[in-house]
């Protein structure tokens, strides 16, 4: 006989079908899993790339130095070194800060800019960098040549090499928005479109304004200290605001032309003397001196910028021409008062024009796409008014005496 036991159940887990709002959630959480594996090492890799630069030089045969070097085929030509480099990936672009007279050649100091994650990869993309350059450069057959004289490729800061890059002055807005627009008003500067403006304040009150003429000069109207030279009253800041300002520095000298008396309108120039030298960037450049022999002609297209007599917290800019200084002194303008030192600037009709607030500002013109000083705001008899446009001092006239206080 036999007897039959019953198998024991087998152990399970019964199978409960999903309600779709938890299939909404498994997916969702699958795919932050999935976006924190992959996409953070994608971050590090790409977006947390930071800018590295190198310090290298060329010699350019074949060419004397001059303040008029074209360099454009010779900076596109290492960017296409570059770009068709193992290193394609990693390298921005190339700068030219500055050129120095060498043999029988022009020497070009170069910024290479490259762009990675890791600061330990800096010296093994420098190695691979002068591996490339020798490579292309060392045959003597192109546009460059290696400089022999200087020590090769450079690590150097990214804060100092940016000073460098906007080293160059007169580098602000494009010069061809003269032909594009006019405004009877003035108009708000868009920020780094005059980044060598400054303003001069007294207990934080804005003053005056100035110009940026090197990364500790600045250049202004004598009258703007009528009632206060002592420079540890003052303060300069920079940027197209008063508040928040961009950047601020302490005064250590002003010096006001030795012929300047407040009782009248000649001589109206004065350079000061920052405590701490402006770090450049791009909305902190200086502006262009022109040579003693440029002559802006009338009719040509000028701009003013300032924050006008009411102390306005954004800069604004005005484009204005150049009137002859004979059209000036007729009887019904000035009436002869306007003096070889002098530029006049503005509108017959009036409307657009300089203002108190604006004293010591730049009058500024554009030649081959950099900006030059040509002015400084001075006087005027009232502000817009019909036949009084605004008065300037003659920048050029006084060429050499801001050589002889600032080595500018």
């Amino acid at each position: 006989m036999f007897v039959f036991f019953p198998r024991p159940p087998r152990l399970g887990f019964r199978k409960l079908p999903m309600n779709p709002w938890m299939i909404g959630l498994t997916i969702v959480a699958i795919g932050l899993v999935l976006a924190l594996v992959i996409g953070l090492p994608v971050h590090f890799l790409v977006f947390d790339r930071k800018p590295h630069y190198y310090q290298t030089s060329f010699r350019i045969p074949g060419i004397e130095y001059s303040k008029e070097l074209e360099i454009t085929k010779r900076e596109n030509y290492v960017d296409d070194i570059f770009r068709k480099s193992s290193l394609k990936g990693y390298y921005i672009n190339s700068h030219v800060v500055r050129f120095r007279p060498g043999i029988d050649s022009v020497k070009a100091d170069v910024l290479l800019k490259f762009q990675f994650a890791y600061a330990n990869n800096e010296n093994t993309i420098k190695k691979m960098a002068e591996e490339i350059l020798n490579e292309n450069l060392h045959d003597g057959t192109q546009f460059l040549e290696v400089d022999g004289s200087s020590p090769y490729l450079q690590v150097i800061s990214t804060a100092k090499a940016e000073h460098l890059i906007h080293s160059g002055c007169g580098m602000g807005i494009d010069p061809s928005f003269l032909t594009e627009r006019i405004s009877n008003s003035g108009i708000f500067s868009q920020k780094a479109s005059w980044p060598w403006q400054a303003s001069l304040q007294v207990d934080r009150h804005h003053i005056c304004g100035a110009s940026l003429i090197s990364d500790q000069w600045l250049l202004t109207a004598a009258h703007c200290f009528n009632n206060n030279k002592n420079p540890r009253r003052w303060t300069v800041t920079f940027g197209t605001t008063l508040r928040p300002a961009l950047m601020r520095r302490n005064v250590q000298s002003i010096i006001i032309h030795e012929n300047y008396a407040s009782y009248k309108h000649e001589d109206d120039i004065a350079v000061v003397l920052l405590s701490t030298p402006v770090t450049f960037s791009e909305d902190v450049r200086s502006v262009c001196l022109p040579e003693a022999t440029f002559e802006a002609l009338p009719h040509s297209d000028v701009v003013v910028t300032g924050w006008g007599v009411r102390g306005k917290n954004q800069l604004r800019e005005a484009k204005v021409e150049i009137i002859s200084k004979d059209v000036c002194n007729q009887r019904d303008v000035y009436g002869g008062a306007v003096s070889s030192g002098m530029i006049c600037a503005g509108y017959l009709s009036g409307k657009l024009d300089a203002c108190e607030g604006d004293s010591g500002g730049p009058l500024v013109i554009p030649e081959n796409r950099l900006w030059y000083i040509i002015g400084i705001v001075s006087w005027g008899i009232g502000c817009g008014k019909v036949n009084k446009p605004g008065l300037y001092t003659k920048v050029t006239l006084y060429r050499d005496w801001i050589k002889s206080k600032t080595n500018i």
